[in-house]
């Protein structure tokens, strides 16, 4: 197989043979205004060809500093480049054996409009929005990424299939993948938005172990020995947030009732799932009825999303959960009106990240993720099981060329 690369090709030096031509004060200023001209309109047609921009941000001290004039997010330029340049290829349902069962269950029964509210919709919504997508390529020979589509936990919640129908199928559906076989699944996409994460798939640690797993829980492992998020390979993503509650599709989202008019201090949002930081929370809204309600983050080990772009200490506040008592509620009551309404201003500039919606707009959950996928990209993919030889094939153990491998293929 033969590799594609991408690079800008140098215009012809001018050598020791070439014409020299005077050059005046009439050519130096010509050539600055031409110099200057091209600057502007290089950044003008990044500008265009992508909403978000990079800014160049060692690190970003306030949320305001995140966005331009125009309103465009700005992202970092070290290890992501200055527009996005990505193509992606998403395997169909009917491409792989198995896949449609993943989606759809044993029976086909399972459809996406059932799996696409909740925590587990954002399974179906990354795998929709993909298929629109501008980055999307049929042609796998020049695809950065591999994306394959599962509704696996909606699929397994609704009775779908069960956990050893889930890791046999995961298995079948892998060892019919080439290019997942080529790269070791280096440049293969998984989405698994529960706590739960990968371990859905029984066999994630041998076959998983360096594919980019896009999950919203990285700081869990649901009582196993180890968790299934690692932090250098895979992202984490906004938790899906229903259509009907945000405005980018037509919902007259309710205003926030003003502080001075508030009559709760905190709220707890979540289940106490018989975890003891949750059931001392249960306990001090007991105590205390008339204080119930500001979102604080109670999870030590907590991964958050674009943590590259967004200061968190900017628009949240981080609770050691060992310290679950009233003296977090009497904490919370000291801070003064004014702070919090800055924290919630800013927090409103950057919660459009929060918001699954194509990467066509300046600012959404797909373009965050993009970025983070661009600054994955490799040129070059192999694995334990690739070899090459010096006119550049890539072969297997059985020096069988890649173009000619079949599946079944061994998996990694």
């Amino acid at each position: 197989m033969g590799s594609i690369s991408r690079g800008r090709n140098l215009g012809p030096g001018a050598g020791a043979g070439a014409l020299q031509v005077p050059c005046g004060r009439i050519h130096q200023i010509g050539a600055l205004a031409l110099i200057a001209a091209t600057f502007l309109l290089t950044r003008a047609f990044d500008r265009l060809s992508c909403g978000l921009s990079y800014g160049g941000l060692a690190s970003v001290a306030s949320s305001a500093a995140l966005f331009d004039r125009a309103g465009s997010l700005f992202w970092p330029d070290r290890g992501y480049g200055s527009r996005l340049d990505l193509k992606i290829y998403v395997y169909e349902e009917k491409e792989i054996d198995g896949l449609r069962e993943l989606m759809r269950g044993r029976d086909g029964r399972v459809s996406p409009d059932a799996c696409v509210k909740g925590q587990w919709g954002t399974q179906v919504k990354i795998h929709q929005l993909l298929l629109k997508s501008r980055f999307r390529t049929i042609n796998k020979q020049e695809a950065d990424f591999f994306f394959v589509p599962s509704y696996v936990k909606c699929v397994r919640m609704m009775g779908g299939l069960n956990d050893k129908e889930i890791n046999k199928t995961y298995v079948k559906i892998l060892s019919q993948m080439p290019y997942f076989r080529y790269s070791g699944g280096r440049d293969h996409i998984f989405v698994f938005p529960s706590g739960a994460g990968a371990h859905l798939f029984r066999s994630w640690a041998t076959f998983l172990n360096r594919s980019i797993i896009l999950t919203p829980e990285g700081d869990r492992t649901d009582k196993r020995d180890i968790s299934a998020f690692n932090t250098w390979k895979d992202i984490i993503i906004p938790g899906n947030v229903d259509d009907g509650m945000t405005k980018f599709y037509g919902s007259n989202v309710v205003q926030p009732i003003p502080l001075s008019k508030r009559k709760h201090l905190v709220n707890f949002l979540g289940r106490a799932q018989g975890k003891v930081g949750r059931l001392r929370l249960v306990e001090l809204a007991k105590q205390y009825p008339d204080k119930e309600c500001v979102p604080v983050i109670l999870s030590d080990q907590v991964e958050l999303p674009f943590q590259n772009v967004i200061d968190y200490t900017q628009i949240s506040i981080k609770w050691p959960s060992t310290r679950i008592s009233t003296q977090l509620l009497e904490y919370l009551e000291t801070i003064p009106d004014e702070v919090i309404e800055a924290m919630i201003a800013r927090g409103r500039q950057v919660r459009c990240l929060w918001v699954y919606a194509p990467e066509t707009e300046p600012c959404s959950t797909m373009v965050g993720i993009m970025w983070e996928l661009q600054r994955k990209v490799r040129r070059f993919h192999q694995s334990g099981e690739t070899f090459w030889l010096h006119n550049g094939s890539v072969v297997n153990r059985d020096l069988v060329e890649f173009h000619d491998w079949r599946p079944p293929v061994p998996l990694p």
